[in-house]
């Protein structure tokens, strides 16, 4: 089932990620490719884009950094929260060797994937970044599809000490993978989008912007000239074709 116009749902379940985050889990579903996003609205407040952590049920992760993601979070088992979409251009499976790197709640879209690349038997790598131990997200779902997963915080509780994109230019001097995937803060991508060029890997990253209407409309999403919700989030660098959509 997809929404072109905001469909009502349940919340089915909600799981605490940490002090900041949670997981929604709707009694609805949908068909998306990792990497999409729907659109949450609360009547009389607004609508916000996250993107997809499964499609079936639909399920979400929301970080708390404003009004209406603490409205969200202030929501309890039952209640409604309207969703449309899918939406936007996701990523594509391509390569054996999967480098998946996910800063903060880009890990969302990039479990997704990993889902959908295991049974492909690709050999999946995950590096985590965040500031501290306490802010990584959905390790443990990363750790229960039996992928590697690797972890860096900049302030050393947890994995490596130092930026994710560090660990990230070590496993590619070392050879490992053939694809890089990415999504996360700005920075982060900017220094993948680099590393992709460098070490020649095809890339695939996820970008974030302002979205007010997730369909190309507003205009209030423009980066370069395109717009993000309508020709991404998922921009390629050097990816050309793909497996699957």
């Amino acid at each position: 089932m997809s929404c072109s116009l905001p469909c009502p749902a349940r919340i089915r379940a909600i799981q605490i990620e940490n002090a900041h985050t949670k997981t929604f889990v709707l009694d609805a579903a949908t068909v998306a490719t990792p990497g999409q996003f729907v659109m949450l609205w609360l009547p009389r407040l607004d609508e916000k884009p996250f993107s997809v952590l499964e499609d079936d049920p639909l399920t979400v992760t929301v970080a708390q950094v404003g009004p209406f993601t603490q409205a969200v979070h202030e929501l309890q088992l039952g209640d409604r929260l309207w969703w449309r979409g899918p939406l936007g251009h996701g990523f594509r499976i391509e390569g054996e060797r999967l480098l998946l790197v996910a800063g903060g709640c880009g890990a969302a879209p990039l479990a997704f994937l990993a889902r959908r690349a295991v049974p492909w038997g690709c050999e999946v790598t995950v590096a985590l970044g965040a500031p501290t131990g306490a802010e990584l997200l959905l390790v443990d779902r990363f750790c229960d599809l039996g992928v590697r997963v690797l972890v860096a915080t900049e302030d050393g509780s947890a994995g490596r000490r130092g930026v994710v994109t560090d660990l990230v230019e070590t496993l590619l001097v070392e050879g490992q993978g053939d694809a890089l995937y990415g999504c996360g803060p700005e920075g982060m991508l900017m220094a993948l989008e680099e590393l992709g060029r460098r070490y020649g890997i095809l890339t695939q990253l996820s970008w974030e912007a302002y979205m007010r209407c997730g369909m190309g409309l507003c205009g209030s999403c423009e980066r370069g000239g395109r717009l993000v919700c309508r020709d991404g989030p998922v921009f390629p660098g050097l990816a050309k074709t793909g497996r699957i959509e």
